[in-house]
């Protein structure tokens, strides 16, 4: 993967001038280059991507279909950037900045996501081989043109403000739509290059994403898939910021948030599993005393699955027993349901190798009430690279084929 960071920010503000005019000299006039410079700040830029970007014409410049490739992310990665420092600006009722893409630099911008997201200017300075000085100086350079400080140290550790979380937000938008144009630059000479980060909730993660993950990787041999495993509201902050480009879990009601889209997959039934042999196991039908007489095993407030357990007893006008274990980790659950007569409510697909082992066994379906609907959520404004779409492709085909009962 071609280091982004390479890449100039005024620059790439210069291409897609470039681009739009067709011609060298008014790009050049326009972004306050000369002709030879502007020249070399593209040629640059070609050896970093390892693509040719412009056909050179007695007449201008032309965008070969690399460059037109990349024309379209670097104008999201700046609209982005822009969109950020008139945010912050806001915020702190300062005047907009104008032509923020050509104040600020890409060092500036690593430097502030290092240290934002590690709250140490050591840490910041090992994370990105700059030196502790270079971190330092590209953070206070920043600050200076945004016009408002970024962080604030408490002991030894500094702050992000406000105001330095939210622009962070979008500098890291910016970079995922850089990263995905130099991903579809490469599709476009290798064939297959390129990168899909998924993040995964547990109602997901076994059959069915396994099967996907095994389809897709069959036939993009050359594709590689990130994994991301952590609780929602982790994923949901790196979608948000492109970090990860979808998450595919148990659907929220409401949605998170008004950035994000939920696309529908399939209803998950999640049952009472406990080990065989547990007292329970073989009667026809679960009483209300039957759910209060044993512990259960149940995940943190919040989750949807906690959500619906405490409804089972609420319905019928008792409040839920209470819990002596909190466990979201299906490994966990499942491995303490061996140990005793815990309860837990888990899909089925996640204990079907401990059902088919003899070992874990469905003590019964409670019914339509625990019903829970498996969505692929995404950004809203996200424009995936071709690999990427085919892998939503086969998300929601895989999806129709478990809905059908084809697998």
């Amino acid at each position: 993967m071609k280091d982004i960071f390479q890449l100039n920010l005024r620059h790439l503000d210069a291409l897609l001038v470039t681009g739009r005019s067709g011609s060298m000299s008014a790009a050049a006039r326009e972004v306050n280059l000369s002709q030879p410079a502007l020249a070399q700040a593209i040629a640059k830029m070609e050896r970093v991507l390892g693509e040719r970007l412009f056909d050179r014409l007695p007449d201008g410049a032309a965008p070969t279909a690399a460059g037109k490739v990349m024309m379209v992310r670097v104008n999201r990665a700046l609209r982005y950037l822009v969109h950020g420092g008139r945010l912050v600006r806001r915020s702190a009722r300062l005047a907009p900045l104008p032509h923020i893409e050509r104040r600020v630099t890409m060092v500036q911008l690593r430097a502030l996501i290092a240290v934002e997201g590690n709250s140490s200017y050591v840490q910041a300075s090992e994370l990105t081989g700059l030196s502790q000085p270079a971190v330092h100086r590209a953070v206070r350079e920043l600050q200076d043109i945004l016009g408002m400080d970024l962080f604030v140290r408490v002991g030894r550790i500094v702050r992000p403000t406000d105001v330095a979380s939210r622009f962070v937000r979008f500098a890291r938008l910016m970079l995922a739509e850089l990263r995905a144009g130099v991903e579809e630059i490469g599709a476009m000479s290798t064939g297959e290059a390129g990168r899909v980060i998924v993040g995964i909730l547990p109602s997901a993660r076994a059959i069915f994403f396994s099967e996907l993950l095994a389809r897709f990787t069959t036939a993009h041999v050359s594709a590689a898939v990130k994994v991301v495993e952590a609780p929602y509201r982790e994923l949901l902050t790196s979608l948000r910021q492109g970090d990860i480009d979808l998450i595919i879990g148990a659907r929220r009601n409401p949605s998170p948030h008004r950035e994000v889209v939920q696309e529908e997959l399939y209803d998950d039934d999640p049952v009472v599993v406990g080990r065989t042999g547990h007292p329970l196991q073989g009667k026809t039908q679960l009483e209300l005393p039957d759910l209060l007489a044993y512990p259960w095993v149940i995940s943190a407030p919040g989750i949807p699955l906690r959500t619906k357990w405490e409804q089972i007893f609420l319905s019928r006008g008792v409040e839920p027993p209470r819990l002596r274990i909190e466990c979201g980790s299906v490994l966990v659950t499942r491995g303490l349901l061996l140990q005793g007569d815990w309860l837990a409510l888990i899909s089925r697909d996640q204990f079907l190798f401990e059902h088919r082992a003899g070992t874990l066994t469905e003590i019964g379906d409670l019914g339509k009430e625990l019903r829970r609907g498996i969505a692929l959520t995404r950004r809203r404004d996200w424009m995936p690279t071709p690999l990427q779409a085919d892998f939503v492709r086969r998300t929601h085909a895989l999806a129709r084929e478990r809905r059908e009962g084809v697998v």
